[in-house]
C-alpha cells in the first residue's frame, strides 16, 4: 500500500515487524475481549492483531487510509469508526460488562491530549498498550525527585499502573522520527490507591502546581493554600511540587477542597 506519511496526522508508519510481532505477544489479545485499536494507519499492527483475535475495532481519521483498510480487510473482521479519536467516545465500545482493552502506535502530536480524553472514559478501559515518543513513557512512569515527574505523572499514575514494556529505535518507522519510542502499558486501578474527594480540584491543583514547577509548593499553589494549610495536609511548604508525590498532591487537593467547602457554605449563608 503506498501512502504519504501525512505531517499533519503526525504520521510515523510503522515498518520493523520483529517489534509489531513483540507488541502482539505484549498485549496478548483473545477472542473474548474488546480490542480497539486507535490509529491503524497502514495496518503493520492490526494485520498481527488479527492473526490472533477475529475480530478487531479501529478509530481512524484519515479516510484514504480507511479506504484502503476496507479493501483489504473484511467488514467481518475490521469495524472501522472514521473519527478524531480526541472526540471519539470509546466507552460507548465497552458492552455486557466488558470492558475495551486499547492499544496503538499513537501520533505523538496528539498522545498527552489523547490520554488525557482517555482518563475521562478509564472506567470502561481494562488496559492500554501504546508506542509513544521516549520520552513521554519516562514521565508516564517517572518517580517523584526526578527531572521526569510532572503533571502527566501524577495524573496518570493517579489511575494507573504504568509499566514501561520496551524501547523502540525511529529506524522502526517509515519515514524515521526524530525521537526514540518505547512501548508501554496502562491498567486503571479497579479501586484507587488515592482516591481524591474531588478529581477535579486534583487536577486543578495538579496543573497549577506544575505550571511553576522551579516554585516551592507555598508560593505556586497560593491560589488555592497558604503554608499553614500546605502543612496541615501533610505536605512540607518548602518543597517544589517534582519532589511531592501522589499521596501528597491528593492531600493537597483534598485540603483545597475542603476548604473550598467551607467558603462556599459560608458565602451562600452570607
Amino acid at each position: 500500500m503506498q501512502h504519504q506519511a501525512r505531517k499533519r496526522f503526525g504520521q510515523h508508519f510503522l515498518t520493523d515487524t520483529a517489534l509489531v510481532e513483540k507488541m502482539v505477544r505484549a498485549i496478548a489479545p483473545t477472542d473474548d475481549q474488546i480490542v480497539v485499536e486507535i490509529g491503524p494507519g497502514q495496518g503493520a499492527l492490526t494485520l498481527p492483531l488479527l492473526d490472533s483475535i477475529q475480530h478487531l475495532q479501529v478509530v481512524e481519521l484519515d479516510r484514504d487510509l480507511i479506504t484502503e483498510l476496507e479493501r483489504r480487510i473484511s467488514a467481518q473482521r475490521l469495524t472501522i469508526h472514521s473519527a478524531d479519536a480526541l472526540k471519539f467516545d470509546f466507552a460507548a465500545l465497552a458492552k455486557d460488562g466488558k470492558r475495551i482493552r486499547v492499544v496503538g502506535n499513537l501520533p505523538y502530536n496528539i498522545s498527552t491530549p489523547l490520554m488525557f480524553h482517555l482518563l475521562h472514559q478509564v472506567d470502561a478501559i481494562e488496559d492500554m498498550h501504546f508506542m509513544l515518543q521516549k520520552e513521554v513513557v519516562e514521565r508516564l512512569v517517572a518517580v517523584p525527585g526526578t527531572p521526569d515527574w510532572g503533571r502527566l505523572s501524577v495524573m496518570i499514575q493517579y489511575y494507573c499502573r504504568n509499566d514501561y514494556l520496551f524501547f523502540v529505535p525511529p529506524t522502526a518507522f517509515s519515514p524515521p522520527p526524530k525521537v526514540d519510542s518505547a512501548v508501554v502499558r496502562l491498567t486503571p486501578y479497579r479501586q484507587l490507591p488515592h482516591p481524591a474527594d474531588d478529581i477535579e480540584m486534583l487536577r486543578r491543583v495538579v496543573g497549577q502546581a506544575f505550571t511553576q514547577r522551579r516554585k516551592v509548593i507555598s508560593n505556586g499553589l497560593k491560589p488555592f493554600l497558604n503554608s499553614a494549610q500546605i502543612a496541615a495536609a501533610g505536605v512540607d511548604p518548602g518543597l517544589r511540587p517534582d519532589s511531592i508525590d501522589l499521596p501528597g498532591f491528593v492531600a493537597l487537593a483534598n485540603q483545597a477542597s475542603a476548604l473550598h467547602h467551607i467558603t462556599s457554605d459560608t458565602d451562600h449563608a452570607g
